[in-house]
């Protein structure tokens, strides 16, 4: 049997013009019963009309961009830069424009979403990160609004996204720190629920165990951002516990807050690599090793499959992962 506009008024406990001016995402509907109607919709599989469809789906040539940092922070962090430019570089040939702003948190980065979508302001929206339980990825789909993440999702199957493989990238450097000789390696990793932090996390205990080295966990540390005071505040920690050889590290800037620690705190030669390979890692005391992710490629495909979505490009890949490279200066020689 058809599933109407009425049935979804009535599990909603609105009218069906209610319902009818929700699908036309009109500003006068409060998001509190937008949300009670969207949720009616996905549980009865409500699909709108093709007319109904039209009226909500207006195009506006225009992505949202949610930056997952204060304006003060992300100059510091290169990655969201480049990653900017591969975005802008896709966005200017296809003749879309891009809107951005900055969020604290995850709260913060739903309430702006929900914002972009209710007003109508942009037509998909782009994620620079993933991470389990990620309400916005969740929101996005419960209300069927096109996007794409930069980062691996949890459910993959049903999501576009683009990422490295974050596993054999950082498999491939600690395999490469124990074939120079280190046995004792750390790990200094962002904060866990990250995704991009779990996968590099397994890759350096798998690494470790197809050598027959025991894991230590006291050897893997999590700093509380991916900033460099909190990379010395990780690196000072594992020196009060035990002195490595090698430290492996998910992000640049931890690695420049763990090479000052070093500087500072011992006279051990410790060797270490950062993720990103940002312009700055050349000029650090050594210079930073660290694996170059491509982070314009990765804006780049991301906006490409977005676009090609918004598009109805038909037999689209639902990802790309970007390969990496290993870029090795004297910190690890």
């Amino acid at each position: 049997m058809q599933v109407t506009i009425k049935d979804v008024a009535k599990l909603a406990k609105v009218a069906p013009s209610t319902v009818s001016r929700v699908i036309a995402d009109s500003p006068k509907i409060s998001d509190a019963t937008k949300e009670k109607v969207y949720k009616a919709m996905k549980d009865l599989s409500y699909q709108p009309n093709a007319i109904a469809r039209s009226l909500a789906n207006k195009s506006t040539k225009t992505l949202g961009l949610i930056l997952p940092s204060t304006d003060e922070n992300l100059f510091n962090n290169p990655f969201f830069i480049q990653a900017m430019k591969g975005i802008s570089v896709y966005t200017q040939k296809k003749d879309y424009y891009i809107m951005y702003t900055h969020s604290n948190n995850e709260e913060n980065a739903l309430n702006i979403m929900k914002n972009y979508i209710h007003s109508k302001w942009v037509d998909g929206i782009i994620l620079l990160t993933a991470s389990e339980n990620d309400k916005c990825i969740d929101y996005l789909k419960e209300v069927n609004h096109p996007f794409v993440v930069i980062g691996r999702p949890e459910n993959a199957q049903n999501t576009l996204w683009v990422d490295n493989d974050n596993f054999q990238a950082m498999y491939s450097v600690v395999n490469h720190l124990i074939k120079k000789g280190h046995t004792d390696i750390s790990f200094i990793g962002g904060p866990h629920h990250f995704n991009v932090t779990k996968d590099r996390l397994d890759g350096y205990k798998r690494a470790l165990e197809m050598h027959g080295i025991v894991i230590d966990e006291r050897m893997i540390l999590e700093a509380k951002d991916f900033s460099e005071p909190c990379g010395y505040e990780a690196m000072q920690d594992l020196l009060a516990l035990k002195i490595p050889t090698a430290v492996v590290t998910t992000d640049d800037l931890i690695a420049f807050g763990a090479l000052r620690a070093i500087k500072e705190l011992t006279d051990k030669k410790i060797s270490v690599v950062g993720f990103n390979n940002t312009p700055l890692a050349d000029y650090q005391t050594p210079p930073l090793s660290s694996v170059d992710i491509n982070a314009e490629k990765l804006g780049y495909y991301a906006a490409k499959l977005l676009v090609n979505k918004l598009e109805n490009v038909e037999n689209i890949l639902n990802h790309y992962i970007v390969e990496t490279k290993l870029i090795e200066r004297e910190s690890t020689k």
